[in-house]
């Protein structure tokens, strides 16, 4: 580890170098790769200082124990050590941590898709359900958020809801939503309060840029037309919402949240690269294999990962059987303590395949 940790530690200061240089400072997109890469490296490196200062007061202490005959200077040296040992357990997990190796899509932003699933008018309800604990979530990470399409449920909701989510390692953070969302409670609908169960899928999408995800004019067809809902007559009577179909894959993906139908195109083409990004990326991870896959699930929208019960109050995470009873809090978008029991998960099998 110390190796891995040295070798960093040099990389470091090499990049600290190259992002003074004047050809790397007029060339937006190597300073900004270089900088995010010095920023990632620094938090390794300070972790790395700070668990360096503390092995050598442990060997320090130790030697002082082994030449020092006073025995109060003694005891002072063993209250130390006491206290250095557990600080060099919790150091060294911390920085085996800070070395796994990065997933490069962590630091993107996001396309959120929400659908109803099976439930009828429910399901349509509970997507609605979710789409505002995320909205909340997102707030509270101060994160921005912007609709991209959305139908609306005949009774509330959305029987389907798109929306671009951009902040701080937002891919990272959300990734782990991918998959159906279970309700078990008693529909608005139901007049002999009996409990229903419903569902909504969840794909998190990472966005990309056009360079990742090359798109061919030829391949698209553009189908201008008036928008739905609400939005005034100004939005209503003109031809501003998108429909573009991608020819080779079938997908078709529309927008019609802007007045303008250039801002719509725009849009809809960042939802159709990420999910054209999305059949690449499972490709690349089905040919990897199965051992690879996490016990936390593949991010498969055709997993079930999660069951809200309203009877019970009860949340339940079924890839880490993860159970809290605070439904509220839950669907009020205090979401954040199963993303990092997760994210747990995750780095605990990653540091078992590094061989830590």
């Amino acid at each position: 580890m110390i190796d891995k940790l040295e070798a960093i530690r040099e990389r470091f200061k090499e990049v600290g170098q190259l992002i003074i240089q004047p050809d790397i400072i007029s060339d937006m997109q190597k300073y900004s790769k270089l900088t995010k890469e010095y920023k990632d490296l620094e938090k390794i490196n300070v972790k790395f200082e700070e668990y360096e200062n503390v092995l050598d007061n442990i060997k320090s202490t130790k030697e002082l124990l082994n030449t020092e005959k006073d025995p109060e200077m003694r005891e002072m040296a063993k209250m130390e050590l006491d206290e250095l040992l557990p600080n060099k357990d919790k150091l060294e997990e911390e920085v085996k941590t800070l070395l796994i190796p990065k997933d490069p899509n962590d630091s993107k932003n996001v396309v959120l898709e929400i659908r109803a699933g099976t439930g009828g008018d429910e399901a349509s309800i509970f997507a609605g359900d979710l789409f505002r604990m995320y909205q909340r979530f997102f707030e509270k990470q101060s994160w921005r958020m912007e609709i991209i399409d959305f139908t609306e449920g005949t009774s509330g909701g959305y029987k389907e809801i798109v929306c671009g989510v951009s902040g701080e390692d937002v891919y990272g953070m959300m990734k782990f939503e991918s998959g159906v969302h279970r309700v078990q409670r008693v529909p608005a609908t139901e007049t002999q309060g009996r409990v229903h169960t419903s569902a909504a899928t969840v794909a998190v999408l990472p966005e990309v840029d056009d360079v990742e995800v090359i798109i061919h004019d030829a391949d698209l067809r553009i189908d201008t037309f008036c928008s739905s809902g609400p939005g005034g007559q100004s939005v209503n009577t003109t031809y501003s919402a998108v429909r573009i179909t991608h020819k080779p894959s079938g997908l078709v993906v529309s927008c019609q949240d802007e007045k303008s139908q250039l801002k719509n195109k725009d849009k809809a083409m960042r939802v159709l690269r990420s999910r054209l990004y999305e059949i690449e990326l499972k490709k690349q991870q089905d040919d990897i294999g199965s051992q690879r896959k996490s016990m936390i699930g593949s991010g498969d929208r055709s997993d079930k990962i999660r069951t809200y019960n309203y009877p019970q109050g009860r949340v339940t995470d079924h890839r880490i059987g993860y159970t809290v009873y605070n439904l509220n809090n839950v669907m009020d978008g205090a979401v954040e303590d199963f993303i990092d029991n997760l994210r747990m998960a995750e780095n605990s099998e990653k540091l078992k395949e590094g061989g830590f």
